[in-house]
């Protein structure tokens, strides 16, 4: 049995999957009127994967109990509360704290249905492999959807990278034995970074801060890195679309309408992950989703402007790495 085996077969045994759901339908008489069926949020191809995804999706990090210890119970029911509204992409990392044990406590009979991604920080190959070890046994589930290279800041971690023993390596042999679909890169620094990234590697997908503050930095993301994801046909997903409530402070944006839609429309963008601190919020944000309508360009310059004095205080992640 050759390695490559031996770790498919551990992984696969170690993971306890069920199911996909059985969904049933009750029948009703003829005299009882029928229920309306619920507004859907809108879905787009996630680039050239070919998997189609509504619009929304659950972030697993942030502002929300999904990545606090001890808040089991206020996670599962966001995480149910995300299933049952129709959200099927589920975004969490192996740095997010508890997120991928409350998740895999919760997603498994859905494994089917859902979309799953998760992130290594490691820019080595055995220390990826042994993070997608273990997001696989937390997430109990034996295969990701999409596995991506968390927050790439800096041209020194492309090249460590891609050397001959880099996370690629990891990844290429992660997607060979069918434990990981697709392959992405995300980050929220310098987006010099990540085209270049995008460049040297077909990546399925990229991670990226896409909000209405983004055009006041110095240093952009959405027209340098929207244009070279287009041009590849790479699905994009835009995060810190709130920038963690912070664009909703006097002077800013009037709500998630404003803040998701300009995310949403700008061109080549195909989803968002955004996370919730509680149900009720969750719920707002999906009927935001839900009324999704794409926005034109002077609506666009309205939003973005309004962001103008704040966008310092709104774009504090760009300093992280």
């Amino acid at each position: 049995m050759t390695a490559k085996q031996t770790r498919r077969n551990f992984l696969m045994t170690s993971a306890a999957v069920t199911g996909s759901v059985v969904m049933t339908t009750v029948l009703q008489q003829n005299s009882t009127p029928t229920a309306a069926p619920p507004v859907m949020m809108p879905e787009r191809i996630l680039g050239r994967t070919d998997v189609k995804l509504p619009i929304f999706g659950l972030g697993g990090a942030g502002q929300t109990p999904l990545s606090w210890e001890g808040k089991q119970s206020e996670a599962e029911a966001i995480i149910h509360k995300a299933l049952e509204l129709g959200i099927r992409y589920f975004d969490t990392a192996a740095s997010y704290g508890p997120s991928e044990d409350y998740l895999g406590k919760v997603l498994p009979p859905h494994r089917g249905k859902i979309f799953l991604a998760s992130k290594t920080a490691y820019r080595d190959r055995d220390g990826a492999w042994r993070e997608l070890e273990r997001s696989l046994k937390r997430l109990n589930t034996d295969y990701l959807d999409l596995w991506q290279l968390h927050h790439v800041s800096f041209a020194a971690e492309l090249n460590t990278i891609f050397s001959p023993s880099g996370a690629i390596k990891a990844l290429e042999e992660a997607i060979s034995q069918n434990l990981v679909r697709f392959a992405g890169i995300t980050g929220h620094r310098d987006p010099e970074v990540i085209t270049e990234g995008l460049r040297r590697y077909p990546f399925h997908t990229t991670l990226i801060p896409v909000n209405a503050a983004d055009r006041h930095h110095p240093r952009p993301f959405i027209p340098v890195v929207l244009p070279v994801a287009q041009a590849n046909n790479v699905g994009v997903v835009a995060m810190k679309v709130p920038a963690y409530g912070r664009l909703f402070q006097p002077g800013g944006l009037t709500g998630m309408e404003q803040a998701m839609g300009y995310s949403l429309s700008q061109p080549g963008v195909h989803s968002c992950v955004i996370a919730a601190e509680t149900v009720k919020q969750l719920e707002s944000n999906v009927q935001v989703a839900r009324a999704f309508q794409p926005l034109g360009e002077k609506e666009l310059a309205v939003i973005a402007q309004r962001t103008a004095s704040i966008w310092e205080d709104s774009t504090f992640f760009r300093s992280w790495s």
